[in-house]
């Protein structure tokens, strides 16, 4: 790999980043034929586009859209009603309008950056300035990527994985029943995607839905008999960047970015549990077995739990030895039978992890397209921005983003759990 002294493609300037220090000349090296910095912006800005797309697994899925100023607009024909009333002979019908509706987003723009010291770039045996540039390419590609799924996983189509059990299955209406056993098989796939279908969602590429899973999730459907008996003989040619593989009619992306819903653990020690029985009336004072520190205390105002299986709100929380700390609760609770554990709210059954794959349509969402000003990287030498002393250089990347969903019904979040939800953190 080829190095670069960014020392020797600087040029004149004013430190505006060292306060109380008068503009300082330095030495250039802008001779005709030496100057190779604008090889060096492509070099390295090239890898950091390289590593920021690869992990772009949402956005690329979406309609991409230019723009100027702080707002994305997107326009969408009204779609017409069946004519299903006869014409009748010689009467000119009512006819129908027509018009487009526009649908708009707000653009934020996000940036980081990392200082880089003197010595470390010279005395460095590896390109330190390209090494932080991938991870700095790789890191601005998950935040864009992660912007657009939180905007995504706030649609209002929802499906949630049954629990199974002895072959059979129950239904799941609410995340937090939500356990390992409710993973995502072939049936619950083929069931998206006639949902998608009856929404009338149109199809991406070679005429599939899309859907992108976590790895956990991945795990189980690639477990299925189902899967493995297709994958036989089925070789479908990948279209999308992290895709996996292909069943009932759904193109499958992995993805570690997947929203995972789980919420930490209350305290150090883990869960808590009831140290006396709650009966009846109705309570809201909670007393535990387990010691809670001030600190922790305080850290559980407002956190959603489950007592068991019921579901509350921690209003606060008072501190103590074992036995001695309780916890107040929004509303009362009754019929929590004494040494109930008490799990983090925020996921599926006992605190487990719960997934939230997202299937889509074709153009369901739109997304800035990542370009001009949505991505720059942005190299400082330290003859630029290291200070009177020139001991540090700086690489970052500044973006704007904005995304907006544009058909509800092109787009279904499916929250499983999964063999790993016991193990698998929330993000």
């Amino acid at each position: 790999m080829r190095k670069f002294d960014l020392q020797l493609f600087h040029t004149p300037h004013v430190d505006a980043g060292t306060p109380n220090i008068e503009p300082i000349n330095v030495t250039t090296q802008t001779t005709t034929g030496e100057d190779m910095s604008p090889t060096m912006k492509t070099f390295y800005g090239t890898s950091l586009l390289v590593n920021s797309r690869e992990k772009m697994v949402f956005t690329q899925l979406g309609k991409k859209q230019p723009y100027k100023g702080n707002t994305i607009e997107w326009r969408k024909w009204n779609t017409f009603a069946k004519a299903m009333t006869p014409l009748s002979e010689g009467v000119i019908p009512t006819g129908q309008k027509f018009g487009m509706t526009a649908i708009t987003a707000s653009t934020n723009q996000h940036g980081d950056y990392v200082a880089i010291s003197d010595r470390l770039e010279l005395e460095s045996y590896d390109d330190v300035i390209f090494g932080a540039t991938e991870e700095m390419g790789a890191a601005e590609g998950e935040t864009y990527d992660t912007l657009t799924r939180n905007i995504l996983v706030a649609g209002n189509s929802v499906a949630y994985a049954p629990t199974q059990s002895g072959g059979s299955k129950t239904p799941v209406s609410k995340r937090d029943a939500l356990d390992s056993t409710a993973v995502l098989d072939p049936e619950l796939v083929a069931k998206v995607a006639t949902w998608l279908k009856k929404s009338k969602a149109p199809t991406y590429e070679g005429n599939t839905y899309v859907m992108v899973i976590h790895p956990s999730q991945a795990f189980d459907l690639r477990n299925s008999a189902e899967w493995k008996e297709f994958h036989k003989y089925a070789d479908v040619a990948p279209i999308f960047n992290g895709e996996i593989g292909t069943l009932h009619g759904i193109r499958f992306i992995e993805s570690n970015n997947v929203k995972i819903y789980k919420g930490a653990p209350l305290i150090a020690a883990g869960n808590l549990s009831v140290k006396t029985a709650i009966t009846t009336p109705a309570t809201t004072s909670v007393a535990v077995n387990e010691a809670i520190t001030a600190d922790e205390a305080t850290a559980l105002a407002g956190r959603p739990i489950l007592l068991g299986t019921v579901e509350a709100t921690i209003a606060s929380a008072a501190s103590g030895a074992a036995g001695s700390a309780s916890l107040t609760l929004a509303t009362g609770v009754t019929n929590i039978a004494k040494d109930t554990v008490i799990y983090a709210g925020e996921g599926g059954a006992q605190g487990g992890a719960v997934y939230a794959a997202l299937a889509f349509g074709k153009d369901a969402f739109g997304v800035l397209e990542p370009a001009g000003e949505g991505m720059e990287l942005i190299i400082k030498d330290r003859g630029t921005i290291g200070g009177p002393l020139n001991q540090f250089s700086t690489v970052g990347y500044k973006f704007n983003h904005g995304a907006k969903i544009l058909y509800q019904e092109r787009m279904l979040r499916v929250e499983t759990g999964s063999s790993y939800s016991a193990t698998d953190e929330g993000n």
